[in-house]
């Protein structure tokens, strides 16, 4: 990013909370940085900029929803289920948080499924229409398919 990024009011609050928080060089909301024997104001808690390098390179990156606001829209992606958009560093993320857990939980489902079915058809209990095969050759419905 180039020059310096005016923030927006709930932006300036995350960064201020992000530095009161996180950030090593502030102590009771003085810069031990620019401390010269007197005590000096954080500057990145004064202002509603993003004024200090270290809290760009160092304490941004920890919350990923603030710094891909202000750095990365690009980054910014839309989950294919729900249109959420959503904070990605990979470019082969399809889904949101929320929604890559269900769609994990199904597609191991699925591939489980298809692995018993696939192991029943191999030893014969199952023919290729899904229908179960009793010792008597007779074809036994299988529930729910």
């Amino acid at each position: 990013m180039t020059g310096i990024r005016r923030l927006a009011p709930p932006q300036s609050r995350k960064v201020n909370a992000l530095v009161k928080k996180e950030c090593c060089n502030c102590i009771d909301g003085n810069c031990i940085l620019l401390d010269d024997g007197d005590e000096c104001v954080c500057p990145q808690t004064i202002s509603f900029s993003l004024l200090c390098k270290w809290f760009r390179a160092a304490v941004l990156p920890l919350d990923k929803e603030l710094y891909a606001d202000l750095y990365a829209p690009e980054d910014r992606r839309r989950c294919a289920v729900c249109d959420a958009s959503f904070a990605s560093s990979s470019n082969s993320v399809k889904y949101c948080p929320d929604c890559r857990k269900r769609i994990q939980r199904r597609q191991a489902a699925e591939r489980k499924r298809k692995g018993i079915d696939t192991f029943l058809l191999k030893i014969g209990v199952l023919s290729r229409d899904k229908t179960f095969q009793n010792s008597t050759h007779e074809k036994i419905g299988r529930g729910g398919q």
